[in-house]
Parts: C-alpha cells; sequence; structure tokens
C-alpha cells in the first residue's frame, strides 16, 4: 500500500449524464498538489463532466484544524486543474445522498484510502451503502504530509535523502501516530515516469494563428500566485499556446538558496501540466532566455517580444512556507490524531476480515 496524505476539501464531481465524482483532498494542510491532479484525471476518464466540491473554511477546522489556505485560494486552485469543469462552493464534509440529487449526480468518487469526520466515522458510509460511490488510485511518492516535512525540515537534499535520520525523525512526527503508521498516511518517494507524463501533456502542436508564449521559473509548490499568473498569460492573446519552462532544481536552488525548491523537476512538471492555462513544459529550461530557444519554438527572430505580466497577485513560496512554520506544533498534533484515527478504523476493518476468514474456515469444517 501507498502512503498518502489526505483531505481536507473534497471534490464532488459530476458528468454528463451527471456522474458524481468527490474525492477529499490533502490532509488539513488544503495544499493541492499533482496527486490531487493525478485523481480528478481520473474522475474526468469516469464519465464526461466532473464538478468539484469544495469546503469552506469552517468545515476543514471543524473535522481537520485550521486551513492553510483560504476557501477563496482553494476555490480558485481546483478551477485551474484542466479536468475540473464546475466547482461546488462551501461543499458538506460528509457526503450525503442529498448532496449528490442536489447536483443531479450519479455517484461519487474518492481515493482508495479513508476520510473521517472529527468522530471517526467514514464521510462516505451513506453513499457506499447506496451503491452510489467509486474509487480511483491515490498517486505513488506524493503526500502533503511529506511536503509539509520538506519546508520545515530545511534542508536542501530532502529530495534524495530520505534515509537521512532527520528526515526520518521528521517523519515520524508527521506520520506516526502513539500506537504506529497508518497505513493512509506517512512520506513516500516519487518515481516519475513516462507514463505519467503522457497522461498529464496536452499532447497539442502549435496550430497557425497561434500566439506561443513562453515563461520560465521554478514554480514550486504550485499555488495560486502561479495560477493567477498564467491565467494573465493566457490572456495575453486570442489563440494562446504557452509554454512553461521549468529550471532544474540546481538552478533553482542557485538563485533561491536555503532549500528550495520544495518539489524536484518532475514533481514541478506534473504540477505546471495539470493547470489549463499551460499546453507545454520545458523540463531543465536555461536560465537565460536566448536566441536558440526561441528558435527552437519557431518564435520570431526579432527582439522586443519581451513583456512583463503583473498577476495582480503576491502570494510567493515564501509565504507559504511561513504559513506552514508558523503552525508546526498545530500540522504535527493534528496529523497525529488524524492517523490515530485511521489507525483504530484500519484494526477494526483487519479484525472484521479476520473474523469472516475463521467464521467461513469454521463452517468448511463442519
Amino acid at each position: 500500500s501507498r502512503k498518502n496524505g489526505r483531505g481536507c476539501f473534497d471534490l464532488p464531481v459530476q458528468m454528463t449524464g451527471y456522474d458524481m465524482v468527490h474525492y477529499s483532498l490533502s490532509p488539513s494542510y488544503d495544499m493541492v498538489h499533482y496527486g490531487h491532479s493525478n485523481q480528478l484525471r481520473q474522475a474526468k476518464a469516469m464519465g464526461d463532466y466532473l464538478v468539484v466540491g469544495v469546503h469552506t473554511d469552517g468545515e476543514i477546522s471543524k473535522h481537520k484544524g485550521p486551513p492553510v489556505f483560504t476557501q477563496a485560494e482553494r476555490y480558485k486552485m481546483v478551477r485551474a486543474i484542466k479536468w475540473v469543469d464546475e466547482i461546488v462552493e462551501g461543499a458538506p464534509y460528509v457526503t450525503t445522498l442529498d448532496t449528490l440529487d442536489k447536483h443531479s449526480c450519479d455517484f461519487c468518487v474518492h481515493g482508495d484510502d479513508i476520510t473521517l469526520t472529527v468522530d471517526g466515522e467514514d464521510t462516505y458510509a451513506e453513499v457506499k451503502r447506496e451503491g452510489r460511490y467509486r474509487e480511483c488510485r491515490r498517486t505513488q511518492g506524493v503526500s502533503t504530509t511529506d511536503l509539509v516535512g520538506r519546508m520545515l525540515l530545511m534542508t536542501k537534499a530532502h529530495h534524495s535523502n530520505l534515509d537521512n535520520s532527520n528526515y526520518q525523525q521528521h517523519t515520524d512526527n508527521f506520520g506516526k501516530g502513539p500506537k504506529g503508521h497508518s497505513p493512509w498516511t506517512g512520506v513516500s518517494q516519487f518515481l516519475q515516469t513516462s507514463q505519467k507524463i503522457i497522461q498529464f501533456a496536452s499532447g497539442k502542436e502549435p496550430q497557425p494563428g497561434d500566439t506561443i508564449i513562453y515563461v520560465a521559473g521554478a514554480f514550486d509548490l504550485f499555488h495560486i500566485g502561479h495560477v493567477d499568473f498564467l491565467e494573465a498569460v493566457y490572456k495575453l492573446a486570442e489563440k494562446p499556446y504557452v509554454i512553461v519552462g521549468l529550471h532544474f532544481d540546481q538552478e533553482v536552488n542557485r538563485y533561491k538558496g536555503k532549500n528550495y525548491p520544495i518539489m524536484n523537476v518532475h514533481e514541478r512538471t506534473l504540477s505546471v501540466l495539470a493547470c489549463r492555462y499551460v499546453s507545454e513544459v520545458v523540463i531543465g529550461a536555461p536560465y537565460a532566455v536566448g536566441k536558440d530557444l526561441l528558435d527552437h519554438f519557431k518564435e520570431p527572430k526579432k527582439r522586443g517580444i519581451f513583456r512583463t505580466v503583473d498577476s495582480g497577485n503576491s502570494l510567493t513560496t515564501d509565504d507559504i512556507v511561513q504559513r506552514i512554520i508558523e503552525n508546526r506544533l498545530q500540522f504535527e498534533a493534528r496529523n497525529q490524531k488524524k492517523e490515530a484515527k485511521e489507525l483504530a478504523v484500519f484494526e477494526a476493518m483487519k479484525r472484521q476480515v479476520e473474523g469472516a476468514v475463521s467464521g467461513a474456515s469454521a463452517r468448511a469444517a463442519h
């Protein structure tokens, strides 16, 4: 089983014909990452029209703890994921049949983990009983727990240093309750594959009449500030083809310092490709945009084609890191409490299975 961070806002997903896919994102930290995008990609494949329900700050605080991002920020982040057709603001934390019927949805979908209310109850119990529940696979090697850990650990070696004793001590603080590890919460290592890139990529070439726009940067911990910028870039042309150049990790660390980038270049690639305003990504783009790069994308050889775009959003990756650091103890306590609830459910499920097997063996003996 994979260790993966879990939910703090839901994604009820509707498809034409009206299939509702519901997925609970991000373990208390409400940080949308490529693992969440991948689950939405899978959800969209189950139908035609995907509607995502996003929780309010109040709902998250009640069931998980204070969120890092505001509900307005979360609404905009989810809208920017290219597989999402519509969102429902202020979706209830517990998904009921009334919720599905209200939005004309046939079923809901969640990842193959478990999400619990503040009272330790399965948030999808009702829809499961009625056969209106489906599951999609979690993304191996990504968890919000791990991303938060990288921010708090503040080491330049976090991308390849999972065996480091300091890192392991951190993962125990974040991914282990007083009675051991939950199978659904923890830290794992991301492995990029060509298939995953193909699944996220648009696969579309620039067409005649398209305006090719190139931007470059780290795009670390892909967040609402990046979304606002890319949306502003997208609106510069009637038929935009936006190419994002991503700098290699070493380059980002050279100009950012500290423990940046938080996410490695493979993770950042998927995060950016999931954005609806992006057509293509250059992996390992040069820091300086030269003639060769422009020629590669058939850009005009003339000069004077550089523009500065104001996103209207001052949020930076540093700001996100500060939000996490300022609430470190809350996050550690919240994650341990969450894992304790999950572990109790897991043990109860295991006993139930063992009891069923024992009963079957006894009947067979007779």
